[in-house]
């Protein structure tokens, strides 16, 4: 029996018997639950393969207990159990089960169990077991178990419904602050809203009322919160209400604010409601130092210190985020951008590391040189870090923008692009040098390229609108400084450029991520980004930088070395605040070059002077996702395929039987390997796939198709000689055909006997009928002659 007959016959009833089938949708089969991740390579984009659970088991439509996996009955149970745990540990199930049909072994996280039981569980047990595990009173399961509103037609994915569980569950049983860390780009705001959905509408409160919850989401940024407030939390329509120009309107149920508007000079908005007004808090962007002990900020939280806090981050812990995990505590679930590129709901990238002279030997002023305003510049070597904060080189700022246009001309020129610079300054000449190199299209467009920082006010916020705007052509390019380096959503962008020093890893993680959302439909798969200052290879090299957050505990232990307990640290480590303000000033939204030196110039200007761009590499993610490589196809190729199969003679195994290169097609498929590419970079498309793979694995020499043909005719003479002419002759021209168009196509046998010349000796029945005793018999003859082809 296959798994499919085994599902049919025993695994279903046997749910059903146990009582799955009582409640809508509790039986759950073959679940996909990942997209698969998104290879990217040899300039091929395809998908990898999709986790998919052969059951899910629910306790109410939103709440999945268990997973089971079945194999068929010629199996033993046992062959399922590693990857029934897998599943279960990913989907952050207690509960799995694996089975033949005929033998049960279940799983217990809770006890930490595994055996062979004669029945399922019932729903009602599996979910005592759960309940009791973790402690969760009855009284408090209602709001657990409330379904999500899925109104918007946004399912949550199975990492949003174990975030969403396990802060509900954290709030549930008492703790007061409480944190979750997901990659940029995951959908934090989705899991906020089902959050304070689930609990409005099942009337929780602190005070354990009969009312519905006072929520607040917080965040640094009227981008951050308007946005959420108009769309994603549209559902809660008139409950919602924006705390801004001293309206403090106390009537309402879910609140929006900015820590600027509720804390403003000389008047503390944010106490004019009671300290214990708020049932829940949500601080969006949390790491960006609210929680630190000396922020200004701080205040805000401090005051409404009732309420439950829930801190959201997209930044696993560093000497630079510790302030949020030392107030939060550690994550109740972290989703990282690695998992998230394997799941393949997040776009994988490439990296291009792009060298200029100065850059690459430093740069130092020929004697008594003067700057743009006639000021003697310092004899000094001036490196990338100097470059627009004490040394601004215009020839500089020309060269990269002269490569970034160079770049979207041999790609696509409508490519969403953003670009980080310096300073609002060094934004402003930037846009101007991509204006001049893109003129052809400016004058079409007006707005191909625009300047989008904190001086343009509502003129830059319109520009970041439309550049939004999947409709909207332009703008095309935005430059910026620090404003678009959190907080904006925008699904199109395909070019990430950095030309600043990026040196914190929280920054530089926040930075890649306004090109980690996908847009299939839009044409974006992946995303690159445009290293000019070697920030990104240097984060790409940190072997930390996307790991799990370490857990911040300091141990104490007595004389005898006995464990006394566990507490959090709290060293002093500072910490910038950031803050919607920068430091460079010019006219607002006109992005041209002031004419007079800022009234205390703090680095000198020089327009002349030439540079250029000597090196270009480009990086992809390796085969697993985890190292940036240098791309040369067919060294990556190579690589690969020594992945998988460790010698010439295991490839030649599975390649060689027709049923098994199947597979070995798969699996090169899904790390990137595409027989077209290799064959037009090794410019020898007369190759044997195989050939070529052995030759870049092994560097062994490369035979043509018509090579392995006579040597097929010649180490086996008798290969035919059991047929009959008109067999013999069928076979000869396939041989022909493997000549002339590879291998490949035998995969396609019946196919390829309907079309010329095989077509003139009848229908593909009718030929291996009349020809090879049966459709048995012809397969027999077309696998032998494939032997042949690589003996």
């Amino acid at each position: 029996m296959t798994e499919a007959d085994t599902c049919r016959e025993f695994v279903t009833p046997r749910l059903i018997e146990a009582g799955w089938s009582t409640a809508p949708h509790a039986i759950g089969e073959q679940r996909t639950f990942t997209n698969g991740r998104i290879i990217v390579a040899g300039g091929q984009v395809r998908r990898g393969q999709q986790k998919r659970a052969d059951y899910l088991l629910y306790y109410r439509r939103d709440f999945p207990l268990a997973v089971v996996e079945a194999k068929e009955t010629g199996l033993p149970a046992e062959t399922g159990v590693q990857q029934a745990r897998e599943y279960a540990e990913i989907l952050g199930l207690k509960f799995a089960y694996a089975t033949n049909g005929q033998r049960i072994i279940e799983i217990d996280y809770t006890t930490g169990s595994e055996g062979i039981v004669d029945r399922y569980a019932t729903p009602a047990e599996l979910f005592a077991r759960l309940t009791a595990a973790t402690a969760l009173p009855a009284s408090a399961t209602a709001h657990l178990l409330e379904p999500f509103n899925l109104l918007s037609g946004k399912v949550p994915r199975y990492y949003q419904q174990i975030a969403i569980q396990r802060v509900i569950e954290a709030i549930l049983l008492g703790q007061k602050r409480i944190l979750a860390t997901l990659a940029t780009g995951t959908g934090k705001t989705c899991i906020a809203f089902q959050i304070c959905w689930k609990l409005w509408n099942s009337r929780w409160n602190r005070s354990c009322e009969y009312r519905r919850p006072k929520i607040l989401f917080l965040a640094d940024r009227n981008l951050l919160v308007d946005d959420p407030m108009a769309r994603m939390f549209s559902p809660f329509g008139d409950a919602r209400h924006k705390i801004a120009g001293g309206d403090v309107s106390q009537s309402r149920e879910i609140y929006f604010g900015i820590y600027q508007a509720l804390s403003t000079a000389g008047e503390d908005v944010f106490r004019q409601y009671r300290p214990d007004f708020f049932d829940l808090i949500i601080i969006d962007e949390c790491h960006r130092g609210s929680s630190r002990d000396e922020s200004s900020w701080r205040a805000v939280l401090d005051y409404f210190a009732p309420a439950v806090q829930f801190g959201m981050t997209a930044t696993p812990l560093r000497e630079e985020s510790r302030d949020s995990y030392e107030y939060f505590g550690n994550p109740v679930y972290t989703y990282s951008l690695r998992q998230g590129i394997e799941d393949g709901f997040l776009a994988p990238y490439r990296v291009h590391r792009v060298i200029t002279t100065v850059d690459a030997a430093g740069w130092r002023p020929s004697k008594d040189e003067l700057d743009r305003y006639g000021r003697k510049v310092p004899d000094e070597e001036y490196q990338t870090r100097d470059f627009e904060r004490v040394v601004a080189l215009r020839a500089r700022t020309r060269a990269i923008a002269r490569h970034l246009s160079d770049l979207l001309k041999g790609t696509d020129r409508f490519a969403k692009t953003m670009v980080f610079c310096v300073d609002q300054e060094h934004a402003a000449e930037m846009r101007q040098e991509l204006l001049n190199l893109n003129s052809d299209l400016v004058r079409q467009y007006p707005d191909y390229v625009c300047r989008v920082t904190g001086d343009e006010g509502a003129i830059g916020r319109n520009h970041l609108a439309n550049f939004q705007d999947v409709d909207k052509p332009t703008p095309v390019i935005v430059t910026t400084s620090q404003m678009l380096t959190t907080g904006v959503d925008a699904e199109m962008v395909k070019n990430v450029a950095l030309a600043r020093v990026v040196g914190s890893s929280t920054e530089f993680k926040q930075i890649i991520g306004r090109g980690t959302r996908l847009k299939l439909d839009y044409g974006k798969a992946y995303f690159t980004i445009i290293d000019f200052t070697g920030s990104a290879t240097r984060h790409f090299a940190d072997p930390d930088f996307d790991g799990e957050p370490a857990r911040i505990e300091e141990v104490t232990v007595d004389e005898a070395g006995e464990q006394l307990g566990v507490t959090d640290t709290t060293p002093e480590i500072p910490v910038v605040e950031y803050s919607t303000a920068e430091e460079e000033r010019i006219g607002p939204g006109t992005g041209i070059v002031i004419e007079a030196p800022p009234a205390e110039a703090r680095k000198f200007y020089i327009d002349g002077g030439e540079v250029e761009i000597i090196g270009h590499l480009v990086y992809d993610l390796d085969t697993d996702g985890k190292k940036l490589q240098v791309v040369r196809y067919s060294e990556y190729s190579g690589r690969a395929v020594r992945t998988l199969y460790p010698t010439r003679e295991a490839l030649l195994s599975a390649w060689a039987n027709p049923d098994t290169r199947g597979e070995v097609l798969r699996e090169l498929s899904e790390r990137g390997v595409s027989f077209a590419e290799l064959a037009a970079s090794s410019e020898q498309s007369d190759a044997d796939p195989f050939d070529l793979l052995c030759h870049l694995a092994w560097n062994v020499p490369l035979l043509t198709r018509r090579q392995r043909a006579e040597q097929a005719r010649r180490s086996t003479p008798d290969l035919f000689s059991q047929y009959g002419d008109t067999a013999r002759e069928i076979l000869a021209l396939l041989l022909e055909e493997y000549i002339e168009r590879g291998i490949l196509q035998f995969s396609r046998l019946s196919e390829l006997m309907k079309v010329q010349p095989f077509d003139g000796f009848g229908s593909p029945a009718e030929i291996a009928s009349r020809h090879f005793g049966g459709v048995k018999g012809l397969k027999e003859a077309v696998a032998n002659l494939q032997t042949a082809i690589y003996q």
